[in-house]
């Protein structure tokens, strides 16, 4: 059996963790709309697993250097952060370039991401749902960027919400994913507000949006990786149980 938590408030994971019944938490270390610098939690981090989310703003794919220099050093300190926290991973998105730009720019400065920094555990980098040049939404996009980082140890992040909503089925999905990565080392485990192929990354809580809840079963059995909710707060002890059971 897989272990399976939640996404929780970094104020006091272990608590959040009790509270919704996690074995496994995943927060941010500060703000994800920011470039401060990673906080550690005030409270241990003790009884589960842990993997800590990168801010959103991280996008070291683009060709801005105002942009691209300071979330390469973003990325850096939250992955020193991660590992002294005993973290399992770093999740980060893939990340964008410009509409005019050639997406293989954006491949290339992935991989001096990895050619310039130590990784003292696993970057795992995570599909996302929107943008038309963006480097992890489409699996052809996958396989380029993984092309790119040929020799490096990188980890992959799977959000059943951003593939639907990037376009891409879930139906045998993890299947097609690891001809690409070669692994699934987490599941962002959520359905979605939106249509399939909308671009728009909103989370729902399982079976409240508009994915089927077996095919998010299926994609969780195929991956037999670790599962975090990222759902509303509200039900996501409802939705940790609902994969208890039905896994």
């Amino acid at each position: 059996m897989v272990r399976i938590g939640a996404h929780v408030d970094q104020d006091d994971p272990a608590a959040h963790a009790v509270e919704v019944g996690a074995e496994v938490v995943q927060f941010f270390l500060g703000d994800p709309q920011g470039y401060d610098k990673p906080v550690l939690p005030a409270k241990p981090v003790e009884g589960v697993d842990l993997y800590i989310h990168a801010p959103y703003l991280i996008n070291v794919a683009t060709t801005n250097n105002r942009i691209r220099i300071p979330s390469r050093k973003l990325l850096e300190q939250h992955l020193k952060a991660a590992a002294s926290l005993g973290a399992k991973g770093l999740v980060v998105h893939g990340g964008h370039v410009n509409k005019s730009d050639d997406p293989q720019t954006g491949f290339d400065n992935w991989r001096k991401v990895f050619e310039r920094m130590e990784c003292p555990i696993p970057v795992l980098i995570e599909n996302t749902a929107g943008g038309d040049n963006a480097m992890a939404r489409k699996l052809e996009r996958i396989a380029r960027l993984w092309d790119a980082l040929d020799g490096f140890d990188v980890g992959f992040c799977l959000d059943t919400c951003h593939a639907h909503a990037g376009g891409e089925e879930l139906l045998d999905l993890v299947e097609r994913v690891r001809a690409i990565t070669g692994r699934i080392d987490l599941v962002h485990c959520n359905d979605s507000r939106d249509e399939f192929d909308s671009g728009a990354d909103r989370h729902a809580n399982l079976g409240q949006g508009r994915i089927d809840p077996e095919l998010i079963l299926a994609v969780c059995r195929a991956a037999g990786a670790p599962i975090i909710v990222e759902t509303p707060a509200a039900g996501q002890a409802d939705d940790i149980a609902f994969l208890r059971k039905n896994l």
